[in-house]
């Protein structure tokens, strides 16, 4: 049976490489798009809307999302975004508002892109965003709700973030050190990870579960040839 597709986030590293999946998987009939600004891409199936995510409506999703699938790769930095607030309007209540109005919608599965060693409790500001974002999707009462704390990801970004492009070699360089409890550090390729995205809301296992890097290596043991590159975010 065909399901649709609701993917926030398309214009970024790891919402490039969920959409040229989506696209290409026959499971799905549809796949819609929120973006902030056009794609500039075509396709039978793709329905892309420009949104505003801080003004988000119900009008704004298609009608009659039941059985959807909603895949969520909001993010941005501190840096980019000017302030600690304009950061957690984008990483947790985008992110937030979008899943409840999909949930609204009649959507029942849903992953999200989180980060790894997030947590509402923690010291640091950027982890406790995630963690509360992750409180808040969890409430929504989805019958499948999956958690992708990545480290590094790892790809070719449109938009160059200042230290990306060293730390990148640098993750990859200690990828072999971070063993035992230091592994879900390790760095991932945004193709995998979205891969593995996938795959987890097709085995269509009720439950709340949090993905780290051995997660998606079992998910996704070949990824796919789609290349490492074309996000904007």
């Amino acid at each position: 049976m065909t399901r649709s597709a609701l993917l926030a986030g398309a214009t970024g590293l790891v919402g490039g490489q969920l959409l040229a999946r989506l696209l290409r998987d026959p499971r799905y009939d549809r796949v819609t798009v929120l973006a902030r600004r056009p794609l500039g891409l075509e396709h039978p199936r793709l329905d892309a809307r420009v949104v505003d995510f801080a003004k988000l409506r119900a009008d704004d999703l298609p009608p009659g999302p039941a059985g959807g699938d909603v895949y969520c790769a909001l993010g941005t930095t501190i840096a980019q975004a000017g302030s600690q607030e304009a950061f957690r309007e984008v990483d947790q209540h985008h992110t937030v508002r979008v899943a409840g109005l999909a949930r609204d919608a009649g959507a029942d599965r849903i992953a999200v892109v989180s980060s790894v060693g997030a947590g509402s409790g923690s010291r640091a500001f950027y982890l406790r965003v995630k963690g509360d974002m992750e409180a808040e999707v969890t409430a929504l009462g989805y019958p499948q709700t999956e958690f992708f704390r990545p480290s590094f990801i790892l790809g070719r970004r449109a938009a160059h973030r200042r230290g990306e492009g060293l730390g990148g070699s640098a993750a990859t360089v200690l990828a072999p050190l971070l063993a035992g409890p230091a592994r879900p550090y390790r760095p991932v390729p945004a193709g995998r990870l979205a891969a593995a995205m996938i795959a987890a809301l097709a085995e269509d296992r009720p439950g709340v579960r949090v993905r780290t890097y051995d997660d998606f290596l079992a998910l996704a043991p070949d990824p796919g040839a789609v290349a490492e590159s074309g996000g904007r975010g």
